[in-house]
């Protein structure tokens, strides 16, 4: 008779709010509130239409940090992303690939410019965009392809561009969970045309909100600006503005989070060190046990360990996932099963409804898109079979902190099989 697992087993460690937040941001933040203005943002055509001085200094810092031409503050990486789209001219009767396994802005921001997601499968390794189910699912509406470079590192960005290219589409980098991981020595999310960064108060780099899109390309970052800072109202005095129509909305940063954010970019080497030196420390300790995959690297990429994942295989593990996830659960470690479920099986993409009760952009044309359960077989496996995801990784936790979670994945394992 099988008996249940005992969870009572009380944890030795502690783990402390993720917070990297100290006097420095305090005093960038004091010198803010003490000369003003909050935001330097005006909608016109003068060199305010561009925002204040810290958010310039911070665009200009970031830019020359990521080793690109153009850094366009946010407000958030939802609103940049949306930036990008209507950087790209994107828009409605055009198809966007998107992975199904990501925050569900990475869709969306293609649905309020008026175009639609489409849903391609996710490497097993990497949990990133699959190159050969991308190819799967381009048609004459395809405009560009969405790579989310998701928990710390990115996939085939080799395949990617090169598909990218024979079919001359654009290609968008969602890359705010993988801050300076790079890819052939290069900063995941200056590889594509555009790429877009997250400073939300769960990131890396945290300014409690806040986002930046950065790109080489002079008339994509034109645009962008336009659209954050009411475009509309100054693309009749720019005489030689040639890059399309367009009204823009309020996705302007302010210079309080511009300070932030400016003092976090000093940091973000120093955070993500600390994060792969825990991360390469639980990959020695798990690397042995059976059952568990610890994190593929490709030899073209680092990680910087946004989330650490594991996948596990139940019959060799010796206990189902579930079963074993809890158990560390309860022993206080910051663990779960799956990440999001996929984007396609959300009532948004089953009813086909963004904007009220109309089924717009989706029957934009005739337009039809496959959303069924199952279009994606590598996302559901990983969400609904095999992967975990811990943030024992993150800064300020310590080696003891790893330590003792490798000692409660022992323990769980150890228990179950007395249990069986």
């Amino acid at each position: 008779m099988r008996q249940k697992l005992n969870n009572k087993t009380k944890r030795k460690i502690t783990f402390p709010r993720v917070y990297n937040i100290d006097r420095r941001e305090q005093e960038a933040v004091a010198k803010v509130l003490a000369t003003g203005p909050l935001s330097g943002f005006v909608g016109d055509a003068s060199p305010d239409f561009l925002g204040g001085p810290v958010v310039k200094k911070f665009e200009k810092a970031f830019a020359q940090k990521c080793k690109v031409k153009h850094a366009v503050s946010y407000n958030s990486a939802t609103t940049a992303l949306h930036g990008a789209i209507v950087a790209l001219g994107i828009g409605p009767g055009d198809e966007v690939i998107v992975p199904p396994y990501t925050m569900s802005a990475s869709a969306t921001a293609v649905l309020m410019n008026g175009a639609v997601p489409i849903f391609a499968d996710i490497e097993a390794d990497t949990f990133c965009l699959d190159p050969k189910a991308v190819a799967q699912k381009i048609t004459k509406r395809t405009k560009a392809i969405l790579m989310v470079n998701l928990f710390g590192q990115t996939g085939d960005m080799g395949g990617i561009l090169a598909l990218a290219r024979s079919r001359k589409l654009a290609v968008i980098e969602d890359n705010a969970q993988s801050p300076l991981a790079t890819w052939r020595g290069r900063y995941t999310g200056t590889v594509g045309d555009i790429g877009v960064f997250s400073f939300n108060v769960h990131k890396t780099m945290q300014a409690g909100e806040g986002g930046v899109l950065v790109t080489n390309n002079a008339r994509y970052a034109l645009r962008a600006q336009l659209c954050r800072n009411h475009g509309e109202s100054v693309i009749g005095d720019l005489p030689h503005y040639t890059a399309g129509r367009l009204f823009g909305t309020n996705y302007r940063m302010t210079e309080v989070t511009a300070a932030i954010a400016l003092v976090q970019l000093g940091k973000i080497d120093f955070l993500n060190k600390k994060r792969v030196a825990l991360a390469d420390r639980l990959t020695r300790k798990l690397s042995n046990i059976s059952g568990l995959t610890v994190p593929h690297i490709p030899k073209e990429n680092t990680h910087v360990y946004y989330s650490y994942v594991l996948k596990v295989d139940e019959k060799k593990l010796g206990m189902s996932r579930a079963a074993f996830v809890t158990a560390l659960q309860v022993r206080g470690f910051p663990v779960g099963a799956g990440y999001v479920k996929p984007l396609y099986l959300l009532p948004l993409f089953q009813k086909r409804q963004a904007f009220n009760k109309t089924h717009f952009p989706f029957d934009y044309q005739g337009m039809t898109q496959d959303y069924r359960k199952g279009i994606c077989p590598v996302t559901e496996r990983m969400h609904y079979a095999e992967l975990i995801g811990t943030d024992v990784c993150q800064y300020p936790y310590t080696n003891a902190h790893i330590d003792a979670f490798v000692d409660a994945v022992h323990e769980v394992l150890h228990a179950s099989k007395k249990t069986t």
